[in-house]
């Protein structure tokens, strides 16, 4: 515990500290970009470009090895990585518009092309004579711990670079995530933002294979945003919120395998992230597990307590044993089932709002269709004073017509 609260407060050394602040504005970028891809309905697209980049940086570790001997020049590799993502993202775009197969049959068919070709070439580089074929590896599940502070200025520049494009662009993504033909009609080039918004995903998942590896960065780019929606529903704050919680999981991530000496830290960020999101799934007070069950709880009590109040109105008998536990509780009846003066005069106010609710619906049925009540809502709740005023007033009419 003490190695990794040194990691916490960036005290255990230069290259923890270095790794650590890398990684968070690694995994923030990620979760930035990743928000407006998930708003588009195109993460899998992330999935297709990390794979792409396999045979680029195969093929730019074999033309730099033959030159110098030693193809471990990271401006080389990244370039042939980014070559090589932006020909995988090209044939997915064009597979989907000139074909009749739909972009998932695409990605799957790049995906699986691309990656098969790169290992091709990697099982190539481990015969030729050249140094730097174990470096490839990092590349694939990641070698965050192996961080330089060139790379970790990159990442940050990379991350600065993002957020001012999201700043800019952040009208153009959104109208084109949420209506891509209303964008249209106000003048957006739609093709042009979707490409902007894939290179950046691209520019992602390139810088971020030296930290978690090509298979996992897909990861950075998903998981934070899906945990941060279930937080919000503000597009803006959920690409903040899809950052901040990025940045944690590279926080936590790096800082936990500091702990152990081999524990491996890109895979560590992954989990962290994945924690995150299982925490919003069960305890977001919005759309979390718990909170629904909750409110599913909440609804059933006010069924069952309305329908009693209705039946102890009506005279009727109940025999639903939650029913008459809930009329219990309130003190609506007594343990042998009579109806106390309490319950008798909540009866009356539930049968009297039941008829309003009922010539509500009868006069206005349009209106009525447009309101989330059913019932167990308080009339007064919904409707105005003078609503309701109209209300009683035509039900003491028709109690009146009666003989």
């Amino acid at each position: 515990m003490e190695t990794w609260w040194h990691a916490l407060t960036f005290s255990l050394g230069y290259n923890t500290s270095v790794v650590t602040l890398g990684s968070m504005l690694l995994a923030a970028a990620a979760g930035m970009v990743g928000t407006f891809v998930l708003l588009r309905k195109r993460a899998l697209v992330s999935d297709a470009i990390s794979h792409s980049t396999l045979p680029g940086l195969a093929l730019a570790f074999i033309l730099v090895g033959l030159v110098t001997g030693d193809g471990r020049l990271l401006p080389a590799l990244l370039l042939g990585a980014a070559a090589s993502a932006a020909l995988g993202l090209w044939a997915v775009q064009a597979i989907s518009a000139r074909t009749r197969l739909g972009e998932d049959a695409a990605i799957g068919a790049v995906l699986s092309t691309f990656f098969a070709f790169g290992v091709v070439l990697i099982t190539v580089i481990q015969s030729m004579r050249v140094t730097g074929q174990s470096g490839l590896t990092g590349y694939l599940v990641g070698a965050t711990a192996g961080m330089l502070a060139s790379e970790a200025q990159l990442i940050a520049a990379c991350a600065l670079g993002l957020l001012a494009a999201v700043l800019v662009m952040r009208r153009d993504f959104l109208m084109v995530c949420f209506d891509a033909d209303f964008a249209r009609t106000q003048g957006v080039n739609t093709w042009r933002v979707d490409l902007l918004l894939l290179m950046l995903l691209m520019a992602v998942v390139v810088v971020g294979m030296k930290v978690t590896g090509l298979i996992l960065i897909v990861a950075l780019t998903i998981i934070p945003p899906v945990a941060a929606r279930f937080w919000t529903d503000q597009p803006m704050a959920m690409v903040a919120l899809a950052a901040l919680l990025g940045a944690l999981s590279g926080y936590l991530g790096v800082t936990l395998s500091s702990v152990s000496e081999g524990l491996p830290t890109g895979p560590l960020i992954v989990l962290c992230a994945f924690g995150l999101f299982l925490a919003s799934f069960l305890f977001s007070p919005r759309r979390g597990v718990l909170a629904s069950l909750l409110a599913y709880r909440r609804f059933r009590q006010r069924v069952h307590l309305r329908q009693g109040l209705l039946a102890l109105g009506r005279d009727e008998p109940i025999f639903d044993g939650l029913t008459l536990s809930l009329l219990r509780r309130r003190g609506y009846i007594r343990r042998d089932g009579v109806a106390t003066p309490p319950g008798q005069a909540a009866a009356r106010d539930a049968e009297h709002e039941e008829r309003l609710w009922a010539l509500y619906r009868e006069r206005y049925p349009d209106d009525a269709l447009h309101r989330e009540h059913a019932g167990l809502t308080p009339i007064a709740q919904v409707l105005s004073a003078d609503a309701i005023m109209a209300l009683e007033a035509q039900l003491m009419g028709l109690r009146e017509m009666r003989p």
